[in-house]
């Protein structure tokens, strides 16, 4: 059976520092907030997405100035890329570290994870310097006896198999653009949005149906884009690609800062919300309670 030569092995497999240094720099659309997540250098930073770009033998940023904007493609590869990277740097952790009681291992939702649980850990860490918890990022419910999770952040139904479910929050989505895209295409009803610009979550195929059942319109269609992550359709939209629908609490910044504005008032709500969840019948430790005593008294924030 023929083989690929090793040379093609290694060009298919870019250095990990570039892929982690690229991804944060996806998360936050910036240099500068990258170096600070990777405690590198912002010109460290730009060695290693040059590098990474001359790897792949494309541009994955649009620079102006000092602001940086990922591609499509960029958005596109580090949503590929971005579980993978995760579980080798879990991996490694688990390899690396001797086992701890005070360890807890938590699944989360990438985009939950990113924008609202990681700026809340240093209270945590705070108030129980004793925990220890680490955190990988997964979009679908799992088989707590197949995975090594004490928890998990679940988005739904309080449906998850086999588990227990604390409600967190119910969410507020919001139809968002980038102020260049509605100044070319002008808003006064739902009826004016383009299907081809409505850009979608692949998790929430009928997203848009719902929001346009919620502002009395019926047989609408989404025919634009559909990326994995809400922060890929924040970034998509915020580059001028079109409408996107995304829970107002992870877009926050955005909004606060202009880069994201909301063409339309209509909000959709639904029966769906955030739930911590953990394996049924299991053995509980104190720190699992803290943790998620914590956890629920950062969610009353957002009911």
């Amino acid at each position: 059976m023929p083989t690929d030569p090793p040379d093609v092995h290694r060009r298919e497999l870019p250095p990990l520092p570039a892929l982690a240094s690229f991804l944060a720099a996806v998360e936050t659309s910036s240099f500068s907030r990258a170096a600070q997540r990777m405690a590198l250098t912002q010109s460290a930073i730009s060695r290693q997405i040059a590098l990474l770009e001359d790897w792949l033998g494309t541009p994955l940023f649009e620079r102006r100035g000092r602001r940086v904007t990922p591609t499509p493609a960029a958005i596109a590869y580090a949503a590929a890329i971005g579980p993978a990277v995760e579980r080798v740097r879990s991996a490694t952790r688990r390899l690396l570290l001797p086992p701890d009681d005070r360890a807890l291992t938590i699944a989360t939702l990438p985009s939950f994870g990113m924008r609202w649980l990681a700026p809340r850990l240093p209270g945590l860490t705070a108030r129980h310097p004793e925990l220890l918890v680490n955190f990988a990022a997964r979009s679908y419910p799992f088989d707590f006896g197949e995975e090594r999770f004490d928890a998990a952040i679940h988005f739904g139904l309080p449906d998850w198999p086999g588990a227990d479910h604390a409600l967190l929050f119910h969410e507020d989505v919001v139809a968002v653009c980038s102020p260049d895209w509605l100044a070319r295409h002008p808003v006064a009803h739902p009826a004016d949005l383009p299907p081809a610009a409505l850009l979608s979550l692949e998790a929430r195929p009928d997203a848009w149906g719902r929001w346009f059942a919620a502002a009395g319109l019926a047989d609408a269609t989404a025919e634009g884009p559909v990326y994995e992550h809400f922060l890929m359709l924040a970034h998509a939209a915020a580059a001028g690609m079109g409408v996107a629908l995304i829970p107002s609490f992870l877009i926050r910044p955005e909004l606060a800062a202009g880069t994201l504005v909301t063409p339309l008032a209509v909000t959709l709500s639904a029966r769906e919300a955030y739930y911590l969840v953990w394996p049924r019948g299991g053995v509980r430790s104190p720190l699992f309670d803290r943790f998620r005593d914590w956890l629920l008294a950062e969610a009353a924030s957002e009911a």
